[in-house]
Protein backbone atom coordinates (compact mmCIF):
# COMPACT_ATOMS: atom_id res chain seq x y z
CA UNK A 1 0.00 0.00 0.00
CA UNK A 2 1.14 3.38 -0.96
CA UNK A 3 0.47 7.01 0.10
CA UNK A 4 -0.06 9.05 -3.08
CA UNK A 5 -1.45 12.83 -2.11
CA UNK A 6 -3.23 11.24 0.91
CA UNK A 7 -5.40 8.61 -0.68
CA UNK A 8 -4.06 5.42 -0.43
CA UNK A 9 -3.19 3.26 -2.99
CA UNK A 10 -3.25 -0.92 -3.15
CA UNK A 11 -0.93 -2.58 -5.79
CA UNK A 12 -3.60 -4.37 -8.30
CA UNK A 13 -3.24 -6.88 -10.71
CA UNK A 14 -2.50 -4.49 -13.69
CA UNK A 15 0.75 -3.40 -11.98
CA UNK A 16 1.77 -6.94 -12.07
CA UNK A 17 1.07 -6.93 -15.49
CA UNK A 18 2.97 -3.60 -16.17
CA UNK A 19 6.44 -4.99 -14.50
CA UNK A 20 5.38 -8.02 -16.78
CA UNK A 21 5.59 -6.38 -19.87
CA UNK A 22 8.51 -3.63 -19.09
CA UNK A 23 10.47 -6.73 -18.04
CA UNK A 24 10.04 -8.26 -21.81
CA UNK A 25 10.39 -5.21 -23.41
CA UNK A 26 14.04 -4.77 -21.45
CA UNK A 27 14.37 -8.28 -22.44
CA UNK A 28 13.90 -7.85 -25.92
CA UNK A 29 16.13 -4.78 -26.10
CA UNK A 30 18.67 -6.60 -24.40
CA UNK A 31 18.70 -9.71 -27.19
CA UNK A 32 18.26 -7.18 -30.07
CA UNK A 33 21.41 -5.36 -28.98
CA UNK A 34 23.38 -8.41 -28.42
CA UNK A 35 22.31 -9.27 -31.88
CA UNK A 36 23.51 -5.88 -33.20
CA UNK A 37 27.19 -6.42 -31.58
CA UNK A 38 25.78 -3.90 -28.56
CA UNK A 39 26.94 -5.42 -25.34
CA UNK A 40 27.87 -2.76 -23.40
CA UNK A 41 23.99 -1.43 -24.20
CA UNK A 42 22.65 -5.49 -23.57
CA UNK A 43 24.21 -5.08 -20.14
CA UNK A 44 22.26 -1.88 -18.91
CA UNK A 45 19.16 -3.89 -20.09
CA UNK A 46 20.39 -7.24 -19.04
CA UNK A 47 20.67 -5.65 -15.05
CA UNK A 48 17.02 -4.29 -15.65
CA UNK A 49 15.66 -7.64 -16.18
CA UNK A 50 17.71 -9.47 -13.26
CA UNK A 51 16.44 -5.98 -11.04
CA UNK A 52 12.43 -6.78 -11.73
CA UNK A 53 12.89 -10.50 -11.91
CA UNK A 54 13.48 -10.64 -7.86
CA UNK A 55 10.77 -8.83 -7.69
CA UNK A 56 11.79 -5.13 -6.70
CA UNK A 57 10.58 -2.30 -8.51
CA UNK A 58 12.37 0.32 -10.06
CA UNK A 59 13.33 2.84 -8.01
CA UNK A 60 13.33 6.89 -8.90
CA UNK A 61 16.80 8.09 -6.34
CA UNK A 62 20.11 8.67 -8.80
CA UNK A 63 22.06 7.19 -6.62
CA UNK A 64 20.20 3.42 -6.76
CA UNK A 65 19.57 3.54 -10.36
CA UNK A 66 23.22 3.95 -10.76
CA UNK A 67 23.83 0.75 -8.70
CA UNK A 68 21.59 -0.97 -11.09
CA UNK A 69 23.22 -0.48 -13.74
CA UNK A 70 26.57 -1.28 -12.39
CA UNK A 71 28.05 2.35 -13.13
Amino acid sequence: MNQRAGKTHRAGPSDGLQDMKLRNFFRTCKEVLEEDGNEDGAFIFEQLVEHINSGKSLPSERREITRILGL
